[in-house]
């Protein structure tokens, strides 16, 4: 999503400026994103991002053709733009030897004249998420933070900026966590469309795992690995009607949900981050479970819980990160688990502290973990990771709910444990598929 999203903006600079002399377009990957490029689908997202596609909009259906196309007629034509030559074998360049050095996740983008020479180049930087951030914003935001500055938007009612101020702004407000987290968004948005656009989200989640439930085969790559998630949810329906109570379910469920969410991320497909595309799985999953199972479950619980657990993961992006390319894994499941955690704590009845709790739990338990997919694919062991962290997510929540919000490690304190576990890591274990299984297997 990032890249195809920094493409955009690129057309948007050159809709600007004027592209009348402008001839050929070039990319150049860096980092993480030369390294797991192929794997991750990078190309193709810059390919259709030039071609005027946004990640929201783009027809999951028709990217393949989208991309072929470009690549026999070495030409995007996106909208308000000339035609420009493209030829992603020489335009697009996999640089696995310069990092840039605002980001592991970084691109530039370059608009060349006739003769080859640049006419105008921006490099952007995919910080986790979907997010992108050209290099002078990122500059910015590092030098607020040497100064000190508070980065909170003024407006906001309750601008809490880590868990400790959460809690604090809601026994001073007597505010829930959710009734908070919407009087911020109310600051942006009406109410009404608030609830619109995270029905939206929770549309395109449902969507996206409905899809993942249905289709089977394998997914491509060059691994060979077969989809599960159809299969393991016909074997799950056929015996839940023998009325053979099965006390695995309930983990199996969670597993299964999650993994079809992965599967179609794996193949291409249209997911939602979160918060980012490699841990797309785990928050859908639970929601579903509560959505399925829970007793009393409404299209307004889901909406609280999603507002519970983009609270959660705004402390995390904020004060750490969700990227596995500057943290590993554990800034992407490990987040994604913790919002999940969240999420089903606040419309189970928790408390605030209950669910800085579970979020601290479920968090803490992904601490170190790596970011090293096989080929630079996002498969192994990324889809079935994402089974794990609704597993532990569901976990969390319940020892949560079972005590009364104190306890021994603060969210904070976890939180920036994750941050500095993250710097020292190796960035063989940094989404580089350069260190652990992806080299391992390859081994054997």
């Amino acid at each position: 999503m990032g890249p195809m999203s920094a493409a955009g903006l690129f057309l948007d600079t050159l809709r600007q400026r004027g592209a009348g002399d402008v001839a050929r377009l070039r990319c150049t990957l860096h980092g993480s994103l030369a390294f797991t490029g192929k794997g991750h689908g990078t190309d193709r997202a810059v390919i259709l991002g030039l071609t005027g596609c946004t990640p929201d909009a783009v027809d999951p259906d028709r990217m393949a053709e989208i991309e072929a196309e470009v690549r026999k007629k070495a030409t995007v034509s996106p909208p308000d733009l000339p035609t420009m030559a493209f030829q992603p074998d020489d335009d697009l360049i996999f640089n696995f030897d310069e990092a840039l050095p605002g980001h592991a996740n970084g691109m530039s983008l370059a608009a060349l004249d006739a003769s080859g020479n640049t006419l105008t180049r921006r490099i952007y930087y995919s910080i986790g998420g979907g997010f992108v951030v050209e290099a002078s914003e990122l500059q910015a935001t590092i030098t607020e933070d040497d100064a000190g500055a508070d980065k909170r938007e003024a407006g906001f009612p309750y601008p809490f900026g880590n868990a400790d101020e959460m809690m604090a702004m809601s026994d001073a407000s007597g505010l829930s966590l959710v009734e908070m987290k919407r009087a911020n968004e109310c600051v942006l948005r009406e109410p009404e469309e608030l609830d619109a656009g995270l029905d939206a989200i929770w549309n395109a989640m449902r969507g996206c795992m409905e899809r993942g439930l249905r289709i089977e085969g394998e997914l491509p790559g060059g691994l060979f690995v077969k989809r599960r998630a159809k299969h393991i949810r016909d074997m799950l329906v056929d015996e839940h009607g023998s009325n053979r109570p099965d006390p695995y379910a309930i983990n199996e469920w969670l597993s299964v949900y999650a993994m079809a969410v992965n599967e179609e991320n794996a193949a291409g497909g249209r997911v939602v981050t979160a918060p980012t595309n490699g841990a797309a799985g785990v928050v859908p999953a639970v929601i579903r479970w509560y959505f399925d199972h829970h007793p009393g479950a409404t299209n307004e619980g889901v909406r609280d819980f999603l507002l519970a657990a983009a609270a959660i993961g705004g402390l995390i992006k904020h004060n750490a990160s969700i990227s596995g390319a500057e943290v590993g894994c554990q800034g992407e499941v490990g987040s994604a688990s913790a919002m999940a955690a969240a999420g089903l704590t606040a419309v189970r009845g928790g408390t605030v502290r209950q669910i800085e709790n579970a979020a601290e739990i479920a968090l803490e338990h992904h601490l170190g973990m790596t970011c090293d997919p096989v080929g630079g694919l996002v498969q192994v062991p990324c889809i079935e990771r994402n089974g794990f962290g609704a597993v532990k997510a569901v976990t969390a929540s319940s020892l949560a709910l079972r005590g009364d919000g104190t306890h021994f490690v603060s969210l904070d304190a976890c939180v920036e444990t994750m941050r500095q576990t993250g710097i020292d890591l190796s960035d063989k274990y940094k989404e580089t598929s350069q260190g652990g299984l992806a080299v391992t297997l390859a081994a054997c």
